[in-house]
């Protein structure tokens, strides 16, 4: 443990406080994307299992079978799912779509600092840079007619040293935020389909029947 906080402390007197700041900001970025993850696995995102079998079920016409399944799932889409099976009118399928976003955007709710911390690290790293640069090109004037160029790539090596650090911050950010992204995507497509399925069943089986395509038996041609 001694080993680390000094390896840490030697990075901060070398970095100097925009090191520091993006230390703070890496230990919070990693707090809340282990706060997402738990969040999410505990909303059962992804897991639809039973909701999938129940929307089955609605879209065959068998009532019995998908309340029975729509018990057993833990999904939060579920209420949303419960409460489009009590009837089929306009107001009730813009309700359930209006609750459904209320619920993506509790599981989106943090993604927008994971996006600002991709953005913002980089630059962040980059203006540490600049300072250090700056010091020591005033180091390098300071010295006059005896300039060691050793004192000119030291300087450089500890100015550059922010920039990785933003950039190790930025990247692994970048990368988990793609993901929850591409998670909400899907999730959004499964429950578009859904709510779609249960508030105008029976057309899947009805094309089949017909070798009709659905736009065609819509419009009723």
């Amino acid at each position: 443990m001694d080993v680390i906080i000094q390896k840490l402390t030697n990075i901060l007197a070398l970095g100097g406080p925009v090191v520091a700041i993006l230390i703070v900001t890496s230990v919070a970025t990693l707090s809340l994307v282990i706060y997402k993850l738990w969040q999410y696995a505990a909303a059962g995102v992804g897991r639809h299992i039973e909701l999938s079998l129940a929307i089955e079920a609605w879209d065959r016409r068998d009532r019995v079978a998908a309340v029975a399944h729509l018990d057993k799932s833990r999904s939060y889409l579920a209420p949303v799912i419960a409460m489009s099976f009590s009837g089929d009118s306009s107001t009730l399928s813009e309700r359930a779509d209006a609750e459904a976003e209320a619920r993506f955007a509790g599981l989106e709710r943090g993604l927008n600092v994971l996006d600002m911390v991709s953005q913002l690290a980089p630059l962040l790293g980059l203006f540490g840079t600049v300072l250090g640069m700056i010091e020591a090109f005033q180091t390098l004037q300071g010295a006059g007619n005896s300039v060691d160029p050793a004192l000119l790539a030291g300087g450089i090596w500890v100015a550059l040293l922010t920039t990785a650090a933003g950039l190790a911050v930025a990247m692994p950010t970048s990368l988990v935020l793609t993901w929850f992204e591409a998670r909400m995507t899907r999730e959004r497509i499964f429950t578009n389909r859904a709510l779609r399925t249960v508030f105008a069943p029976g057309h899947a089986a009805e094309c089949k029947a017909t070798g009709m395509p659905k736009a065609a038996l819509a419009h009723g041609t």
